[in-house]
């Protein structure tokens, strides 16, 4: 525990669902929902205007229709969002030299190292620059917490949201803990919260008072003493800087213990893209793929399986994974579930052995030129597919004719209107806005799915605040 707040965690509010929000002027103000389109997608983010309505991450996409049907759902596009956490993580970089990046829009950083703050003055005031910073370069929000350790700095963050600042004094700690829920505290999920609610503790002050005996005898060991700890504001851990990864890894907590085996299998193969993508984002494959299971009574079982080669291919660990799966038993339920790969190495070895006769196209390339919804942490989709039917069988030698398809959010361009985005396609035709960052909302025009002169497209690079102003 530091004697000044000098541990920043930053956090992006609805990020990208926010980066959606200033890329495309029509949908300012709107409740826009990204995630996974087909009939078994989940949502990835959700705007705060479509949170008004109850949607929420990790929920089932038909849910979401179901809450806010006229919300702009839209696939993600994380090419873009990689560009503007680029951006972000270069803004937190120049505060200080260590920065741990925990995902694309959130990160810990150590003002002291940079000489950027050293008391409780001096942090507010790098925290308010970088917001500043952060908006002008991009046009989004951030919420900024800080403390004297990472967890307090995260609460604080939690807190802020959105757009805000809260800086915990040292010494204000328990006061400030002690009414809010346990799950306020990282780790308590909601099988430990309802279990500690079951024991009379529903407070973190109720949780400090109870004491570290009482909670190792409630819990175990080892989640006991760390949970008595974080009540009392204890956390020593330093905020370390990026290094040389040795495994790339996903994992899925579950409001709701997962029973359908169906369901159970549908994650796996979600958190295996999203595994993928993380492991060629960090420029590596991998030769030994992970799987993590944790049942409904906490007990963890991990299962690994290694390949003749290294590989980045999604369809090769998306199989392996299924195959270490059919080896665990998940009655009674499943909490929380894993994809990793170790054994990292710079180059790929397909191993042919590995891949599936019947594996398709990877998710996000039929056309639609935006990347598989369970693209990155936090995505959803993935197994779940764009719904589309299969490709039907045609005579030999007869040249198929392929249907392009469009997906809502996707960039396009028209030889004749320039830039836009799909807002939705069905029966032949495609409904596109022309609009960009930066513009005013845009007009919408329908064309033939298969317009020649409609093309996918890269996205625009993000207008930040002061451009747009400009």
């Amino acid at each position: 525990m530091r004697a000044a707040p000098t541990i920043l965690h930053l956090d992006m509010d609805a990020f990208y669902a926010s980066v959606e929000q200033a890329s495309k002027p029509s949908l300012r103000g709107k409740a826009v929902i990204v995630g996974g389109l087909g009939p078994r997608g989940v949502v990835a983010t959700a705007s705060y205007e479509a949170r008004r309505f109850g949607v929420h991450s990790a929920m089932p996409m038909a849910q979401a229709r179901r809450l806010c049907p006229n919300g702009a759902y839209l696939v993600p596009r994380f090419t873009l969002y990689r560009a503007v956490s680029d951006v972000v993580m270069a803004l937190l970089r120049e505060l200080s030299p260590l920065v741990e990046p925990l995902s694309l829009d959130e990160a810990f950083v150590d003002l002291e190292a940079g000489g950027a703050a050293f008391d409780a003055v001096s942090a507010r005031a790098a925290g308010e620059r970088l917001r500043a910073e952060i908006l002008a370069a991009t046009g989004l929000s951030a919420s900024v917490g800080l403390a004297g350790s990472k967890m307090l700095a995260k609460v604080a963050s939690e807190e802020a949201k959105p757009d805000g600042l809260l800086l915990i004094e040292v010494g204000t700690e328990r006061e400030l803990l002690a009414p809010m829920s346990v799950r306020t505290l990282p780790g308590v999920g909601p099988a430990t919260g309802e279990h500690l609610r079951r024991a009379g503790i529903t407070t973190v002050g109720e949780l400090a008072e109870a004491g570290e005996d009482e909670l190792v005898r409630m819990v175990g060991r080892s989640h006991g003493v760390g949970l008595y700890r974080m009540a009392l504001g204890l956390d020593d851990r330093p905020v370390v800087a990026e290094r040389d990864a040795k495994s790339v890894s996903v994992e899925d907590t579950f409001d709701v213990d997962l029973h359908d085996r169906v369901r159970i299998r549908g994650e796996v193969q979600r958190l295996a893209e999203r595994c993928v993508q993380r492991l060629r984002a960090s420029g590596h494959s991998g030769r030994t793929i992970v799987l993590k299971v944790r049942r409904y009574d906490f007990s963890t079982l991990t299962r690994s399986e290694t390949l003749r080669g290294p590989t980045d291919d999604p369809a090769v660990v998306r199989e392996a994974a299924g195959r270490l799966l059919e080896g665990v038993d998940t009655t009674g339920g499943v909490r929380l579930l894993g994809v990793g790969v170790s054994g990292l190495a710079d180059y790929t070895q397909e191993d042919l052995f590995a891949q599936s006769l019947a594996a398709g196209p990877e998710p996000g390339t039929a056309g639609s030129g935006a990347p598989d919804a369970a693209a990155e942490p936090g995505g959803a989709g993935g197994p779940e597919g764009d719904g589309e039917a299969a490709e039907p069988a045609v005579e030999p030698g007869v040249e198929p004719v392929r249907q392009r398809h469009w997906a809502a959010g996707s960039d396009v361009r028209h030889a004749v209107h320039g830039p836009g985005w799909v807002q939705g396609s069905g029966v032949g035709r495609v409904t596109v806005r022309f609009e960009q960052p930066g513009s005013p909302p845009g007009r919408v025009r329908t064309f033939r799915v298969d317009d020649p002169e409609l093309e996918p497209s890269d996205p625009l690079p993000l207008v930040g605040k002061a451009q747009a102003a400009g």
